[in-house]
């Protein structure tokens, strides 16, 4: 029956190791809070998506634009996008541009017919130009300031810088295509966590001829810059990343392995003088209930169901083992938090909790346990005060 009780503590010794030794911490932060990097926080698809819209002034440089006084080249412009931010760093858009361009031509391709006064070339009389177009685009925005600052849901004003491609088209005839560039400054001033005033300030570049008109330019290019709004879609928001932290204490391992192996050492000297038809002695249960040690969360003194759940295993090996022995179970509190009051109470029913425990619900006698606290004590374990926060049950030798 003895040998049985020891195989039957080393198994429960093992199983209990990682219990014994280790804890998990839950970490996670949600939103209202400003963190030191913007590109640590995340969310789910559904999340910072939004829309704008904006209007202003545009001016197309093409071939023969010079020709023209500037104030006459201008245009309105017209901007309506939708997006998401990935990151509070980091954004995608997909924007409309357009309306119409107002230029100058020589062939007469979107010409309005209407000459310029005074603007004979090589025989040839220039034509005031227009045509109707747009350009298709998606963009990558990056937030400066939440870049270089952090991310602060405060912040009255943002700019991002952004760069993208698209496609673009005239819809005046003949119709051109040509794949488009933009490079911009996105300027965000927050309303709210829904509105935005935003103005956004861009050069386009299509290739030589979007307008009608071939030259020795390499490229066509347009200045836009619009005022609009923006508004973002609930729900809004941003998350730091769940962390699951496990600490191990390795001197606790390192008992606990020790008591199995001695458990092992003792059985197996039980087995040969039981097969040489030796008295097994009594004393090898000794081994049984060797240190138990019950973590707390910080400023708690109840236990949890898997602290009962491990007492019942050391309640059943103190029935187990010698008759009247006695017990001392120490209680601790870290000394890095809480007053030294508090501490001195906190480790005190820490350590009356598992007394409790053990005599209440698994019928242990009281008076085999002496019950003390040290209250609030130096970093035992690995420089952490979290494996502080313990009751140490321990027979006395």
């Amino acid at each position: 029956m003895k040998m049985k009780f020891l195989t039957a503590g080393a198994l429960v010794a093992a199983f209990a190791i990682p219990a014994f030794a280790q804890t998990e911490e839950v970490v996670e932060v949600v939103e209202e809070a400003p963190a030191k990097s913007g590109s640590s926080l995340t969310s789910d698809f559904k999340s910072n998506w939004f829309i704008s819209a904006g209007a202003g002034p545009q001016v197309f440089f093409g071939d023969h634009d010079r020709q023209r006084k500037f104030g006459q080249r201008i245009s309105p412009a017209l901007d309506i996008a939708v997006g998401k931010w990935i990151t509070p760093v980091v954004g995608m858009r997909l924007m409309y541009s357009g309306l119409y361009a107002k230029g100058a031509t020589q062939n007469g391709i979107f010409s309005t017919g209407h000459p310029i006064d005074g603007k004979p070339w090589h025989g040839y009389w220039l034509e005031d130009s227009k045509f109707d177009f747009m350009d298709l685009h998606v963009d990558v925005l990056f937030d400066l300031c939440n870049w270089i600052g952090g991310y602060n849901p405060k912040r009255v004003y943002s700019i991002a810088f952004y760069a993208g491609a698209g496609y673009g088209h005239t819809w005046s005839t003949p119709h051109q295509d040509a794949i488009a560039a933009n490079v911009g400054l996105f300027h965000m001033f927050h309303l709210g966590s829904a509105w935005d005033i935003n103005v956004d300030m861009r050069l386009s570049g299509f290739h030589d001829g979007f307008d009608g008109a071939n030259g020795d330019a390499t490229f066509d290019g347009l200045v836009s810059l619009t005022a609009g709004i923006s508004y973002r879609f609930a729900p809004r928001g941003w998350k730091v990343k769940k962390e699951i932290v496990t600490i191990y204490d390795n001197d606790a391992v390192n008992r606990l392995r020790e008591q199995v192996s001695n458990l092992v050492a003792a059985n197996e000297k039980l087995e040969k003088e039981a097969k040489a038809g030796k008295n097994v002695s009594h004393k090898t249960v000794e081994y049984v209930g060797g240190d138990y040690l019950i973590y707390f969360p910080i400023n708690v003194s109840e236990l949890s169901l898997a602290d009962r759940a491990q007492l019942e295993q050391c309640a059943t090996a103190i029935k187990n083992g010698p008759k009247g022995a006695k017990y001392l179970i120490m209680g601790y509190a870290d000394k890095s938090t809480g007053t030294p009051e508090v501490n001195e109470i906190l480790s005190r029913a820490r350590a009356e909790s598992v007394r409790a425990c053990l005599v209440n619900e698994f019928g242990i006698s009281a008076d085999r346990f002496d019950v003390r606290w040290k209250g609030g004590v130096d970093n035992m374990f690995y420089d952490d005060p979290a494996l502080s926060r313990v009751v140490i049950l321990s027979p006395v030798k």
